[in-house]
């Protein structure tokens, strides 16, 4: 066998090594994610209070529960979209897509928990005529509804989150600005790390998996995108995406 035959084995043992992983995991999330749910409805029976009046003790054990159900379904969803975003093997299906009707779908999944939270989250006046974007619709809908949950998160009663839509000659450009607790400075260089949660996400206790951030950025740069942010510790985060038209520039 030839060196470069030899090459292109070993090349083809290491894809299908990669798909059987992803494969695993996918089936696991998935397995896992339907136990997960299922407990979430027995949950709720309880904290719908279906079958009678709690104690104090446990609607605080309950509520622990729940919150651990949440962080649970949080990091398996997650992992589901990682396994899809990570994968060079699984192709992006690129079309024509209207940004602004992704961001309002993604703004309407929002609604109840920003109105429960008292945050405010609004677009902002849309420049006419935005150009449609060649880009992976389910993708590049994980990137929004990731940027409007994640402010939403570090975000308190009386904050506001807003989403910004404009284009330039080879680019749309999308900001999504909130003034919430903000990334300290010491955490900014590890932000898009996996599994990196910053310091005052923690102290604060929100909910979180540390993969949101990391898969976006992945999906960004497999659309040939850019993504950055500017963020001062309790003053809020602004992240930029810059994604290009057209995928054959």
């Amino acid at each position: 066998m030839s060196e470069l035959e030899q090459l292109k084995a070993e090349n083809e043992k290491l894809r299908s090594m990669n798909e059987a992983k992803s494969d695993l995991i996918s089936i696991s999330a998935h397995q896992l994610r339907t136990s997960l749910t299922a407990l979430k409805w027995i949950l709720k029976i309880f904290t719908d209070k279906d079958l009678g009046k709690l104690s104090l003790e446990q609607e605080g054990l309950l509520e622990k529960a729940v919150e651990s159900n949440e962080r649970m379904v949080t990091l398996v969803n997650d992992l589901l979209t990682l396994t899809h975003a990570d994968d060079p093997s699984i192709k992006f299906k690129f079309e024509k897509i209207n940004i602004k009707d992704l961001v309002d779908q993604s703004m309407s999944q929002f609604k109840g928990e920003t109105s429960k939270k008292g945050i405010g989250l609004n677009l902002e006046d849309v420049s006419v005529g935005l150009p449609d974007v060649e880009c992976d619709r389910e993708m590049i809908s994980v990137v929004l509804q990731n940027l409007i949950e994640n402010s939403i998160k570090y975000s308190d009663n009386g904050d506001t989150v807003s989403i910004n839509l404009s284009a330039s000659k080879d680019t749309l450009d999308i900001k999504v600005h909130d003034t919430g607790i903000g990334i300290d400075h010491a955490d900014q260089a590890s932000i898009f790390n996996k599994f990196f949660r910053a310091s005052n996400a923690i102290e604060k206790d929100r909910i979180g998996s540390g993969l949101g951030l990391f898969t976006t950025k992945n999906i960004v740069d497999r659309h040939k995108g850019k993504i950055w942010f500017e963020s001062s510790k309790d003053r809020g985060t602004t992240f930029f995406v810059s994604l290009p038209i057209s995928q054959s520039v």
